[in-house]
């Protein structure tokens, strides 16, 4: 016989009291901290325990009692469903705030390290329609919420084109207007959903692989170009090239229409042929009056407004004079390297994704750059003692790794080649605050500021300057 599940409790008024790192809140039941999402500091709720560890419980709220005088209302219709914006209910000052507290407890917990006064830290100027780029799903596996599932409603079509549901990889939510990006993402989104729907277009069926909507993703630039990648799962040229014609017709302003036939196991396309539709295979992005050479594959940080105050904090902390040779690791298409590369004496770049490289190589000869060298490969087996023997000890290295952050084998060809100065851009300061401590025994840190690139969720970019002791 199963033993049967013991049932977890019901709480009744619980307090919010603080934000944990990843963005839930905290409340503390007899001692217990339990994390809650969709909630704020001050808010009063009943809350339902959902999963209880030995020295953690997790929750979610069944009833408000009172809410928080810190709480404003959310501007999304899908606020609490579709998993993205979880802090649009706190006000955009609060966020910061909290932002702020998330970079300096990670730097003292984690990195335990010597830290001048950090700066305050710099707000999106936009906290909507800020993103260049999403990405959408279709499927066959509509999410409905409870209030649709108890609307008596007979739902027919269980078609969706959204977001994935968090931990439900095969249900998607039918996005009807996303704030992240510029209105010209729904007005697409919605057209294509409402014209497969017409024309009785299969959509991808993720368990069983199978049908012929697969994704589509949105890229806008400050340019205003505009790009648009169909995927599709089925080979069914005739359909295709029907969708294609009308998405054209229907916004000429598309500069670059691309589609992909994407037939494996997974979303990636790194690894797809992309065909041109309409326009170029790429749009550009600018700064500063030089153009970056934005590929259907390319990386390129997605808050084009917040990315330029990033890169100048970056440029100002490497306190480039025109003499120094810079190294610029984790390079992507190459914009930090091509950004600083009128204030150095040569910059070399290195990054994993050879399609970055080479974009990295036309942006500098776009732009008339000369003083850039690029190369491909995973940083730990390029960056090298024999690498650094061979092109120079950096004066400057500028390092903006994945979340994951430094490898150990980079980090210590970092402490060999001793550059001068080192500026950390990142992600996560969680990672960034152990990659530190690991780098302390040479350097000390300068100069601390963090910025936000992703308003109304918990992720926060930071700038570290580090000095030679």
């Amino acid at each position: 016989m199963s033993r049967k599940k013991k049932e977890l409790p019901l709480i009744e008024n619980v307090e919010i009291v603080d934000i944990a790192a990843e963005g839930k809140a905290i409340a503390k039941v007899n001692d217990m901290v339990v994390f809650i999402p969709y909630v704020v500091p001050g808010d009063v709720i009943d809350l339902q325990i959902t999963r209880k560890k030995n020295k953690y419980a997790e929750g979610k709220p069944v009833r408000f009692v009172s809410y928080s005088p810190n709480r404003v209302e959310a501007f999304c219709e899908h606020f609490g469903i579709c998993g993205g914006c979880k802090w649009q209910i706190l006000p955009y000052a609060e966020q910061l705030k909290f932002k702020q507290k998330q970079v300096e407890d990670n730097l003292v917990r984690i990195g335990k390290i010597e830290l001048p006064e950090i700066q305050p830290i710099l707000g999106s100027e936009k906290t909507q329609f800020y993103r260049n780029k999403l990405e959408f799903t279709f499927s066959n596996k509509r999410w409905l919420t409870l209030e649709q599932i108890h609307s008596g409603e007979s739902f027919d079509n269980m078609n969706a084109l959204g977001f994935h549901i968090p931990g439900m990889f095969d249900k998607v939510l039918d996005i009807n207007k996303c704030w992240l990006q510029d209105d010209i993402s729904n007005r697409i989104r919605n057209f294509v959903r409402q014209y497969c729907y017409d024309k009785g277009y299969t959509f991808f069926d993720l368990r069983n692989r199978g049908g012929l909507m697969r994704n589509m993703i949105v890229r806008t630039s400050t340019t205003g170009e505009l790009m648009v990648i169909v995927v599709f799962y089925d080979n069914e040229k005739e359909q295709h090239e029907d969708l294609l014609s009308a998405i054209a017709d229907k916004f000429p302003d598309i500069t670059s229409l691309l589609y992909i036939i994407n037939q494996k196991a997974n979303d990636t396309i790194t690894d797809q042929e992309v065909l041109i539709w309409k326009g170029n295979d790429f749009i550009y992005e600018e700064m500063e009056g030089l153009k970056f050479k934005i590929g259907p594959k390319s990386f390129y940080q997605t808050n084009s407004e917040q990315a330029y105050n990033l890169y100048k904090i970056a440029r100002d902390f490497a306190g480039l004079t025109g003499n120094e040779l810079v190294y610029d690791l984790y390079t992507g298409t190459g914009t930090i390297a091509n950004f600083i590369a009128r204030k150095a004496k040569k910059v070399v770049g290195i990054e994993y994704v050879e399609d970055a490289i080479e974009d990295a190589k036309f942006n500098s000869q776009n732009n008339n750059v000369d003083n850039t060298l690029f190369y491909a490969g995973d940083m730990k087996d390029i960056l090298t003692q024999d690498f650094i023997n061979e092109h120079g000890r950096p004066d400057v290295i500028i390092t903006d790794p994945p979340r994951a952050g430094m490898h150990d084998d980079v980090i210590r060809t970092i402490l060999f080649a001793e550059p001068d100065r080192i500026v950390y851009v990142s992600c996560n300061p969680a990672t960034q605050a152990r990659d530190l401590a690991l780098l302390d025994e040479k350097y000390k840190v300068k100069k601390v500021q963090p910025v936000d690139m992703f308003p109304h969720t918990h992720h926060v970019e930071n700038v570290v300057l580090l000095v030679k002791r």
